[in-house]
C-alpha cells in the first residue's frame, strides 16, 4: 500500500525525491501520511481536490480488498 501511494505521487510531482510516505497503524484503520515539496502540493491535490480524491479512492479500494480501512492524509 505504501509503495502504491509513493508510485502515484512520484508520477505527479516535479521533485520525486521529496516524496515521503509514513504509515501509522491502528486497530482497524491504517493512516498513510503523504509529504511532498511545497511547490508540488498543488499537483498532488489537483483542481478542486480531484487528484487527491482519486488517490483516496484507489487506496480505499485496495484496502477493502485486503480487509482494512485506509486513510490518506496529505501534509505540507
Amino acid at each position: 500500500m505504501k509503495s502504491l501511494i509513493e508510485t502515484m505521487a512520484k508520477a505527479l510531482v516535479d521533485k520525486p525525491d521529496s516524496v515521503a510516505v509514513t504509515e501509522v497503524q491502528g486497530e482497524k484503520t491504517t493512516v498513510f501520511e503523504l509529504r511532498v515539496d511545497v511547490a508540488d502540493l498543488g499537483k498532488v491535490i489537483g483542481k478542486q481536490g480531484k487528484t487527491a480524491r482519486a488517490m483516496r479512492t484507489i487506496l480505499s479500494a485496495a484496502g477493502t480488498k485486503m480487509g482494512k480501512r485506509c486513510v490518506l492524509e496529505i501534509l505540507e
